[in-house]
């Protein structure tokens, strides 16, 4: 929306973007009614940060952006609701419990400046992240959507897989970085992560897989040789054009009680013991890859 237009005029037509989110929505959300969605927008309307604000409800999302109106329903219809169709699908049976906001913002200097003004935060990246204690996925979605769809992977991976290693929710995440729709599913591509691990991996700078399933949460983050990520999204890549990931997923999540980190159901699915072996194989294949 224009920088001339009042918040006014958005706030008395929120009605009729609410209808439209809804009409978006592939299905109603279990457990979450349509008022609780529509006590939430009023709530949000309060905290808008200044004019130009668009909202649209899209179970169980609530998208809130301050770019044109028409590219906020867009986003909403074509990333959003696409995604958790898909994911749903893929992997999701549970929707969040919390009704979750989804702040695209339209620019670097909207991203950083309404992160701070609304939830005290310095964002630590320029593309966007998930607050679980704001309830919210905050966004410089001029960089793109491909960050709105890992980041909206990560409350799904909470209702559905609390257990969830963090090498396995980031590596999920980072598969649909850059994904599509092929025969009605979710798929990822290979993207900007390539280059960084095909270098790695000709340095001997990847660790093996079973170092990379036990990484704790302050390893994989803090303790990064600059290959966690990369390594855990082409192993999800792998398992993929293998067509076992959402098998592996099934599997992991049935199992994580004995298979915590998901190692021995790595090696269970791949009908591989001899891992080292393996990884020398998968390495192979990956430098085979090419930035799609």
């Amino acid at each position: 929306m224009r920088a001339g237009r009042t918040a006014a005029v958005v706030l008395l037509c929120w009605g009729m973007v609410l209808m439209v989110g809804l009409a978006m929505a592939q299905q109603p959300t279990v457990g979450i009614p349509l008022v609780a969605f529509e006590r939430h927008v009023r709530e949000v309307k309060k905290k808008l940060p200044g004019e130009g604000f668009t909202v649209v409800v899209t179970p169980p999302f609530v998208v809130i952006g301050d770019d044109e109106p028409a590219e906020v329903r867009r986003r909403a219809n074509d990333t959003v609701a696409w995604a958790v169709k898909r994911l749903k699908a893929a992997y999701f049976p549970k929707d969040p419990t919390d009704i979750l906001d989804v702040w695209l913002f339209k620019d670097e200097q909207s991203y950083e400046g309404n992160a701070k003004r609304l939830f005290g935060d310095k964002p630590d990246t320029p593309y966007g992240y998930f607050s679980a204690a704001h309830k919210a996925l905050v966004m410089n979605i001029a960089t793109g959507g491909g960050t709105l769809v890992h980041e909206i992977v990560h409350p799904f991976v909470a209702a559905n897989f609390p257990e969830c290693p963090t090498w396995f929710n980031e590596g999920l995440g980072s598969l649909y970085e850059h994904c599509g729709d092929e025969n009605g599913e979710i798929h990822g591509y290979t993207n900007w992560r390539l280059p960084g691990l095909q270098e790695a991996i000709r340095k001997k700078r990847v660790p093996s897989f079973e170092t990379l399933c036990s990484t704790s949460n302050h390893e994989f983050y803090e303790k990064d040789r600059g290959t966690n990520y990369s390594q855990s999204q082409y192993l999800c890549y792998y398992l993929q054009e293998q067509g076992v990931l959402r098998k592996y997923y099934r599997r992991f999540h049935a199992n994580c009680g004995d298979d915590p980190t998901g190692y021995q159901t790595l090696q269970e699915i791949l009908g591989r013991h001899d891992m080292a072996k393996f990884q020398k194989e998968w390495e192979a294949y990956v430098l085979k890859l090419r930035f799609r």
